[in-house]
């Protein structure tokens, strides 16, 4: 039997039952990824003799009556996490000796939950993409389509699951570096909420491994069904031990509803910012039919909704003057004068992005307050509504573009081009406030590519977005194998 596309809840089971082991799921998992893996590069760092012996561990404590919640469960692990006695990059080719001595807090839960890790997953320079290349590793291609992106930064992680190397993976967003690669590989991520999650060892190389409350970004699962997301998320969903203590106990609460047709939903497919491709707007839609269909309430207007605009230029501020504190004297300078050429009256989101860059303490205050207020919009709104749906990028995949300056590529959508970063904006409408969102897929463009969506849900309610996924992936599909 072929285990590699089995879910980690079917594999739990099975491993119960003691229908296979977990030295066979990682045998199987191992020569799948000796077989394939040189086409599409997911898997950048292996580790498998230690994942072997972790296995035969696991067998060894399940013989013993031990059952922990991912034991003898192949996965795998963002790149970016540092994992003692692996090289932790980030793609930067003058760390490519470093090698951690600790485990991140999330690598440490997934032990201890019983997981076998197989490996480290591939990412951008520096995880400042939304495609997945460096010079150390190469280039993680799309297993629906060689010549096309994974995304990024998770998107070794997200090629993975999509070719079955493994059973879950864990990655982070900021930009939407979980749900991108999900909707571009056609597999499932979630954002949790921010702070949800403890992200101590998800450091670039020589920082600090210290607990950080993170401005914008957080750690998160991804895997094959809408139910793993949810096993993952359990194992990783807690506070850092260091700051609250190893008795600190965070118990989400339970989803707002069980049945389809219980939920209220706000459907968007427009941004004032930037089109939505036809190929997006048709997985929307196809969303949006399945949820009336099943009972839902759905609208696609309301006053509630925090403006968009305003909402994508204070994601813009957030989160490139945060970027820009880990930029050389030098680029930062080159950055500051250019931004001073700008005219007053230039408020397209390139410039936005310029200013964002120097922005002084005070302005960052101000931008920081402004978030509040938009945090409380969306806390009117979800007095409403239980999620919002809408896209995480405008397009399916695109091709590989490597030009080292990402000012000149260009995103095609429906035959226009518009600026690369420009897709972002759809990521920051749940990454600027905080608030979770969970991709799922939703079927295939006319290319036959992936197209997925997000569900927004209230902060610290992951479990209400959760459900819904769970809920479609019952009525519309889910994961499908690559073609």
């Amino acid at each position: 039997m072929e285990w590699n596309f089995r879910t980690a809840e079917d594999l739990t089971a099975a491993l119960r039952a003691g229908d296979v082991t977990s030295a066979e799921l990682t045998d199987e998992a191992i020569t799948r990824i000796e077989r394939d893996d040189k086409d599409i590069n997911a898997i950048c760092v292996p580790d498998f003799d230690r994942a072997r012996a972790a296995a035969h561990a696991a067998d060894k404590a399940r013989a013993r009556g031990e059952d922990r919640p991912l034991l003898g469960i192949p996965v795998t692990v963002k790149e970016s996490y540092i994992i003692a006695g692996l090289p932790t990059t980030w793609g930067m080719p003058q760390h490519r000796d470093h090698v951690p001595t600790e485990d991140a807090v999330q690598v440490s839960r997934l032990k201890a939950a019983g997981a076998v890790v197989l490996g480290k997953t591939n990412v951008p320079l520096g995880l400042q993409d939304i495609q997945t290349f460096n010079e150390i590793y190469g280039t993680t291609n799309n297993p629906w389509d060689h010549d096309r992106t994974s995304g990024g930064s998770s998107g070794g992680s997200a090629a993975a699951l999509a070719s079955g190397f493994c059973a879950l993976s864990i990655g982070s967003d900021l930009a939407g570096s979980l749900r991108t690669p999900a909707h571009f590989c056609g597999v499932y991520a979630h954002k949790p909420t921010l702070g949800l999650a403890a992200s101590r060892g998800m450091v670039p190389p020589l920082a600090p491994v210290l607990p950080t409350d993170l401005e914008l970004a957080v750690v998160g699962p991804m895997a094959r069904t809408a139910r793993d997301l949810t096993l993952l998320l359990d194992v990783m969903a807690g506070p850092d031990p260091l700051t609250h203590g190893v008795a600190y106990d965070l118990r989400l609460p339970p989803a707002r509803h069980e049945r389809l047709g219980d939920f209220r939903v706000l459907v968007l497919d427009d941004h004032p910012v930037i089109p939505t491709g036809s190929a997006v707007r048709a997985g929307v839609n196809r969303v949006a039919d399945a949820l009336a269909e099943g009972g839902a309430r759905v609208e696609r207007h309301s006053p509630l909704l925090p403006d968009l605009t305003e909402a994508a230029l204070l994601y813009a501020r957030l989160l490139f003057s945060g970027t820009a504190a880990r930029f050389p004297i030098e680029s930062y300078e080159e950055v500051r004068t250019r931004a001073a050429e700008l005219g007053a009256d230039d408020r397209s989101l390139d410039a936005e992005l310029l200013r964002a860059v120097v922005l002084s303490h005070r302005d960052w205050i101000g931008a920081n307050n402004s978030r509040e207020v938009h945090r409380h919009g969306w806390r009117q709104l979800f007095a409403e509504f239980d999620v919002v749906v809408c896209p995480i990028t405008p397009t399916p995949a695109f091709p590989h573009d490597h030009n080292p300056d990402p000012r000149q590529r260009r995103l095609d959508i429906d035959g226009v081009e518009y600026p690369y970063f420009d897709q972002l904006v759809w990521a920051g409408v749940a990454t600027m406030p905080g608030l979770p969102a969970t991709a799922v897929p939703t079927g295939r463009s006319p290319e036959g590519l992936p197209v997925g969506v997000q569900l927004i849900g209230p902060m610290f309610e992951d479990r209400t977005p959760l459900r819904l996924a769970e809920l479609l992936e019952q009525r519309m599909g889910g994961f499908q194998r690559p073609q």
